[in-house]
């Protein structure tokens, strides 16, 4: 099976928010919320002019900044779900684009997801910062919102939309609570498919209708980034779960969101396509 191309960006290169018009993936991490050598699992998808922030963590504008663009130049964006390591840096985003740039920021996101995103976590630092008419501010202040539209319901709700010249498609994923059995009980959180070939499950407990039934239903989808943990419990997919996928399938997934400890698993051993490399383009034909 044809691998994706693997570049590391150059140190004395900046990372660019364009390409040839190929689909890349920049992974700006590819470590768990709770990892100190890695950035945590964000990626920036890059598709000729366009380009797309998936996930903004606490230390997302550092990674930009070490990357040599700040995460100022970031216009486009979509949040898979509310923890730390995938909104803490959406803050400082939102409010550059606010009070310094003086443009509101592009969001992907359900009008479900936006109204418990700006609630629980946006609000207390965004709303206050000016009154009018005795109003505060909104979501929309900072944001423009492009919504996906549901196409299909089985075997889980698909949304889909074209955002400029890239497709993304939105599933449900199973990931909290830890008492959660499946997306249906479980608080919101997504996973995206990619031009209709990268499929990215951010974070999830191991589910196998993820990628049998999406497989099945997307018959192009050719690489998967998969979530996982080195220990088995909580609310992501273990290492020792995903090798229960066949050796067709683990050949084409590739593990994100991993621990510090990564250095004493050996991935490809085990025949899956490897550990996502944080600092790499990730190039598709």
């Amino acid at each position: 099976m044809k691998r994706p191309q693997i570049i590391r960006l150059n140190k004395n290169e900046p990372l660019s928010l364009k390409n040839d018009g190929k689909l890349s993936l920049f992974w700006l991490g590819a470590g768990s919320a709770f990892s100190k050598k890695l950035y945590q699992t964000n990626v920036l998808v890059i598709k000729g002019d366009t380009h797309v922030l998936i996930d903004c963590s606490s230390r997302c504008p550092t990674a930009f900044w070490e990357y040599g663009t700040p995460i100022f130049n970031v216009k486009n964006f979509l949040i898979t779900h509310s923890h730390s390591d995938h909104i803490g840096g959406l803050e400082e985003a939102a409010l550059l684009g606010r009070y310094l740039s003086k443009e509101k920021l592009k969001m992907i996101i359900t009008e479900e997801y936006e109204e418990f995103l700006w609630n629980y976590s946006l609000k207390g630092g965004c709303a206050f910062n000016e009154m009018e008419n005795g109003k505060s501010l909104e979501f929309s202040d900072f944001f423009e919102s492009f919504r996906p539209v549901k196409i299909l319901d089985e075997p889980r709700p698909i949304l889909n939309i074209d955002f400029e010249n890239i497709n993304f498609k939105l599933f449900r994923t199973a990931h909290i609570p830890d008492s959660s059995k499946s997306w249906k009980d479980s608080n919101l959180s997504y996973g995206v498919i990619i031009d209709n070939t990268v499929l990215f499950t951010s974070d999830t407990k191991y589910d196998e209708e993820i990628i049998f039934g999406l497989l099945e239903e997307f018959k192009d989808i050719k690489f998967i980034f998969h979530d996982c943990q080195f220990f088995s419990g909580g609310v992501h997919a273990s290492y020792q779960e995903l090798l229960n996928f066949p050796e067709e399938i683990r050949s084409k997934m590739y593990l994100t969101h991993y621990g510090d400890n990564y250095k004493n698993f050996n991935a490809k051993k085990d025949l899956f396509g490897g550990l996502t490399k944080q600092g790499h383009y990730y190039n598709f034909e």
